[in-house]
């Protein structure tokens, strides 16, 4: 799971030492929901995960259209990187 992270967060930083960006935390979150949704195959009555889940998927959402509109090209390339469709 670190070594996913440590991967994520090397194919989106825009410098060296960048560990907080959009496009960083928009892949931090597409992990944690792909794993979540992952879960939810085993665990079918897990309100609470449901819940975080959402949460996630929403923040996700919110930082796309953030993204969208300061940076186009970056967000072509998250978009790309992390094949999401918009």
């Amino acid at each position: 799971m670190i070594k996913k992270k440590i991967d994520t967060i090397k194919s989106l930083a825009t410098h060296d030492k960048d560990v907080g960006s959009a496009e960083i935390q928009i892949g931090l979150l597409t992990d944690k929901i792909s794993k979540l949704a992952e879960h939810f195959k085993i665990a079918k009555k897990d309100k609470h995960s449901a819940v975080g889940m959402t949460k996630s998927v929403n923040k996700r959402k919110k930082l796309l259209s953030y993204l969208k509109k300061k940076n186009p090209d970056s967000y072509q390339k998250v978009l790309k990187e992390l094949n999401l469709r918009k």
